[in-house]
């Protein structure tokens, strides 16, 4: 019985090693990603600039997410990037589903909701309703989305738009 009781407790605390431990990240960096979805939720394009710093940096190269064109920054290209969705999803609204965050990196998957209202993604207006995730990582510096990782469910929305 001591045997079965003390192999058992090794299994729990082999369990617990091999979890790798969590450090609370600051505060203020889980409120970024709260804010960039509030801003989202509002329409409110100045707050959602307010964001980014001006080095801001979109490691996101797809078709979804170009790299801007010459003359025009990574901010300036992802502010312009959400107010087109908001254009098209004039009641659109953001969700975070899950978030983790650790030292200067947050990670949220944000769900977006709304209907399809104006020209989206090269498409017209459909009046479906919509809703996708994104998968997103942030470095944050001095209070500002520094730097980004992410995926975007772009075929998602299309097979919606299209379906």
């Amino acid at each position: 019985m001591i045997r079965r009781d003390l192999i058992g407790a090794m299994a729990i605390a082999a369990t617990a090693l091999a979890r790798p431990a969590r450090s609370q990240a600051p505060s203020s960096t889980v409120r970024i990603a709260e804010r960039f979805a509030s801003a989202l939720t509002a329409h409110d394009i100045d707050a959602l600039a307010a964001l980014f710093a001006d080095d801001y940096v979109n490691h996101q190269a797809s078709a979804a997410a170009p790299s801007p064109p010459p003359g025009v920054t990574f901010k300036q290209r992802t502010v312009a990037f959400f107010a087109d969705r908001l254009k098209g999803l004039p009641d659109l609204k953001v969700a975070i589903e899950a978030i983790v965050a650790d030292g200067d990196k947050v990670a949220a998957s944000f769900v977006y909701e709304g209907t399809h209202q104006g020209v989206y993604l090269g498409v017209a207006p459909t009046g479906k309703r919509l809703r996708f995730t994104s998968c997103d990582i942030f470095r944050v510096k001095d209070g500002h989305i520094a730097e980004h990782w992410g995926m975007g469910d772009a075929a998602g929305i299309l097979a919606q738009l299209k379906g």
